[in-house]
């Protein structure tokens, strides 16, 4: 039961990380923190060892590769700090996914993650209407970091239920979901939200009822905000307008600085964190105002800091989760569950990786946990095929 509810924390509460560190620093690490300490507590004690599967290997594998350019580029400014971002990420992960395939149901932590995500969404909402931003953030400082979080969990929502009250809850949360991304001004949260949606459209997991329903919704808030935010709202488009031309100038330079660092030291990098040391230079100070900026491409970013192998590494973990998904959806009936569940983890997945070639974002929990999910979802599916129980011997596993 404990492992259950820091596991729904973990992903629960990712969305609204600000707000928690808003009161401590490092409030928002304590959930993940203790899914880690519980876990290898509980396993210890019941002598249970997780089930073996290419996932954990792969991020073994990346913890080594992350471990090792940073012992190479030590020296570096920013080394240390986003090692110690990497690390931590890719252990949740190989938690996530054993505590999934055990203890929480899948479905829940899916909720979980849309329910914290939409209370991300109503702060951004409010952020932008009553504190009249520019572009609204919510607990995250970038607004496309928080369009990234809410688009994210869009494609979980037709897991709310059939229930009349479950559908409305669920139109409800998808409205704030979609008007709190499109108060970001996120380009990258749009393209992320499109993929998600005809997705979900083509495997005939969303149905165009609910699509219409909450199309209306968002209308309806939309006209809502007009009337009693109009003049900040068009504040805020003659802003991003103003600025949209300059962002694709300084993503450019950004992605052409990222791949020269990748052809230079293409084997190990230039280290974690190493792309905002080695900008200026790179760049031969193209942006004098921005000098130490992200590549705004994770693609480029992983590649240009870990190396190739290192990419390879990550490129795997996300293969990885999406083979799996689809193994879970042939492996159910098409009526299960379970199919739903698998589709959702695509369409968020998908969703994630469209929004992260403008953003990056492999700091972030939706991508790690997703590929824990998907991976997770196979196991239950496989033991629910040949009609076992799970037991917890070590012979299980």
């Amino acid at each position: 039961m404990t492992l259950r509810v820091l596991a729904y924390a973990t992903v629960g509460l990712a969305p609204v990380e600000g707000y928690l560190t808003a009161v401590n620093a490092h409030l928002g690490k304590v959930a993940p923190a203790l899914l880690i300490v519980v876990w290898l507590v509980v396993r210890l004690r019941e002598r249970r060892l997780p089930r073996p599967t290419p996932l954990h290997a792969v991020l073994a594998l990346l913890a080594m590769t992350v471990a090792t350019t940073a012992a190479i580029h030590s020296p570096g400014e920013f080394t240390a700090e986003y090692t110690l971002r990497w690390l931590p990420f890719l252990i949740v992960t190989a938690v996530l996914a054993d505590v999934a395939s055990r203890e929480a149901p899948i479905r829940g932590l899916l909720l979980a993650m849309a329910t914290g995500a939409t209370v991300a969404g109503l702060g951004a909402l409010y952020s932008l209407i009553v504190d009249g931003e520019a572009r609204a953030s919510g607990p995250q400082a970038d607004p496309n970091d928080l369009a990234y979080f809410l688009v994210a969990a869009i494609p979980l929502l037709p897991l709310a239920g059939k229930a009349l009250y479950q559908r409305v809850i669920a139109a409800f949360g998808g409205a704030v979901l979609v008007a709190g991304a499109m108060a970001t001004f996120s380009r990258g949260g749009a393209l992320g939200l499109t993929a998600a949606v005809g997705w979900l459209a083509s495997r005939r997991v969303l149905p165009w009822r609910a699509l219409a329903v909450t199309a209306s919704a968002v209308a309806l808030l939309g006209l809502g905000a007009v009337h009693f935010a109009g003049p900040q709202i068009e504040r805020a488009v003659q802003e991003k307008s103003f600025i949209a031309a300059s962002n694709v100038d300084t993503r450019e330079l950004r992605w052409q600085a990222a791949a020269r660092m990748v052809t230079e030291q293409p084997v190990l990098g230039v280290g974690p964190g190493g792309f905002r040391e080695a900008y200026a230079a790179e760049s031969h100070n193209a942006e004098i105002d921005e000098q130490t900026p992200v590549a705004h491409n994770m693609y480029l970013e992983v590649a240009a800091e870990l190396g190739l192998p290192g990419f390879a590494l990550f490129a795997a973990v996300i293969s990885i989760a999406g083979v799996a998904s689809e193994r879970t959806i042939r492996l159910v009936a098409s009526s299960s569950p379970g199919r739903i569940e698998a589709v959702a983890i695509q369409a968020s997945l998908l969703a994630v990786l469209v929004a992260s070639t403008f953003l990056s974002e492999q700091y972030y929990l939706p991508l790690w946990s997703l590929a824990a999910l998907a991976v997770a979802a196979e196991i239950r599916a496989r033991r629910e095929d040949r009609g076992e129980e799970w037991c917890g011997c070590v012979s299980c596993t």
